[in-house]
C-alpha cells in the first residue's frame, strides 16, 4: 500500500475528473487490488478486496494530512467491489446533484450509488478521438454529421459528438435509468439533436438500419453481462451489421474492456465478420492508465469503411 501512499503524499486535486493512482496497471506491485479517481470536489478510492479498518486508517489519516497541507476539504468516499459494489462516505461530503468535468463537457455522477458512477474515466481518449474525428469532418465540409451510440450507458460519447458538432446522435442501452442520467448530461451541457432508446440492440438492428446509416457508430459494450452481452459470442454478431450500418467511408469505434480478450481477438472477429471494415488504429489510453501488459487493459480500435479485399488472383 505504500506506493498509494506516496501518491497522496504528492497528489494535487486535478479540476476535471481523472485517475490519480492506477493499481490495477499492475505497475505498483502489492497495490493491484486499489485505484484512486478524482471526481472534484470528492476522491474515490476503489478497492477489489476488502480492507481492514487499520488500512482505511492509515489512507484516511494520508489523505486528511496532504488535504491540509494544501488548505482544502477532503471529502472521500471508499468503495469496495466483490460479487457487487458497497460504497460508504468516509469523511466529508458528496453533492446532492454532483457535476464534474471533463474539458467543456460536464457530466452528472453518482459516487454512492451502485458499481458505476456515470462516467468511465479510462474512456477519455476514446471521448476526445470522437471530438477530433468530427471535428475533422465538419471541416472538410461534412454538414450533416450522425453518429451511433450503442451501449450508451450515460451518454458521454453522445456529449462529445454533438459538442463536436455532429447533427443527430442515436443513443440505445437496454437500461432505461442509465439512459435517463444521458439526458440529464445533455441537458447540463445545453446540448440537442440526441435521441435515446431503451431497447435490446439485437432485436433493433431493423430499427436502426432505417434510422441511418451513420457516419459513425461507436460500440462500448460490457464484456460479461449475462442477459445482455457476452464479448467472446456477441462481439461478432455485433460487428457483423456494422458495415450495413455505415456510410461509405463512415468509421466505426470498437471498444472492448476483457482483460482476458487482446486487441487480436477483436481484430479477427472483425476480419472474419466484416472484411469490408479496414483497421485504422489502436488508440493509446489516458496516461494515469498505463498497464505493464497494454493488452490487458482498455482497447479502443478505429476501422473505416471500405472496399471489400478482393481475393488474390489465381
Amino acid at each position: 500500500m505504500q506506493a498509494l501512499l506516496d501518491c497522496i503524499a504528492q497528489l494535487t486535486p486535478p479540476t476535471d475528473a481523472g485517475r490519480l493512482f492506477h493499481g490495477r496497471g499492475g505497475r505498483y506491485p502489492g497495490c493491484e487490488h486499489l485505484s484512486l479517481d478524482a471526481y472534484p470536489p470528492v476522491l474515490l478510492l476503489t478497492s477489489f478486496t476488502p480492507l481492514d479498518a487499520a488500512s482505511l486508517a492509515t489512507i484516511d489519516q494520508a489523505l486528511q494530512q496532504r488535504f491540509a497541507a494544501l488548505g482544502q476539504t477532503l471529502n472521500w468516499v471508499y468503495q469496495q467491489r466483490g460479487a457487487g459494489a458497497h460504497n460508504q462516505l468516509m469523511r466529508g461530503t458528496v453533492p446532492q446533484l454532483h457535476t464534474v468535468s471533463e474539458g467543456l463537457a460536464r457530466y452528472r455522477v453518482r459516487l454512492l450509488q451502485g458499481q458505476n458512477h456515470g462516467l468511465f474515466l479510462d474512456m477519455a481518449a476514446g471521448r476526445a478521438w470522437v471530438g477530433q474525428h468530427l471535428q475533422a469532418l465538419r471541416e472538410q465540409g461534412h454538414a450533416d454529421i450522425k453518429v451511433l451510440n450503442l451501449f450508451a450507458y450515460s451518454c458521454a460519447f453522445s456529449v462529445a459528438a454533438l459538442q463536436a458538432g455532429a447533427s443527430e446522435v442515436i443513443n440505445m442501452d437496454m437500461a432505461s435509468s442509465t439512459l435517463a442520467l444521458g439526458r440529464e448530461n445533455h441537458q447540463l451541457n445545453q446540448l440537442t439533436g440526441a435521441k435515446f432508446f431503451a431497447h435490446d440492440i439485437f432485436s433493433s438492428w431493423g430499427k436502426l438500419k432505417r434510422l441511418g446509416p451513420y457516419d459513425l457508430v461507436i460500440a462500448d459494450p460490457p464484456s460479461y453481462q449475462k442477459g445482455s452481452f457476452v464479448a467472446t459470442k456477441d462481439y461478432a454478431r455485433l460487428v457483423r451489421r456494422l458495415p450495413d450500418l455505415l456510410t461509405a467511408q463512415g468509421h466505426a469505434l470498437l471498444c472492448l474492456n476483457a482483460p482476458e480478450l487482446s486487441s487480436q481477438f477483436l481484430r479477427d472477429t472483425v476480419e472474419a465478420e466484416a472484411p469490408a471494415l479496414q483497421f485504422i488504429q489502436r488508440l493509446a489510453n489516458p496516461p494515469a492508465f498505463a498497464d505493464v501488459d497494454e493488452e490487458r487493459s482498455l482497447k479502443v480500435l478505429v476501422y473505416q469503411q471500405g472496399p471489400a479485399p478482393q481475393p488474390p488472383p489465381h
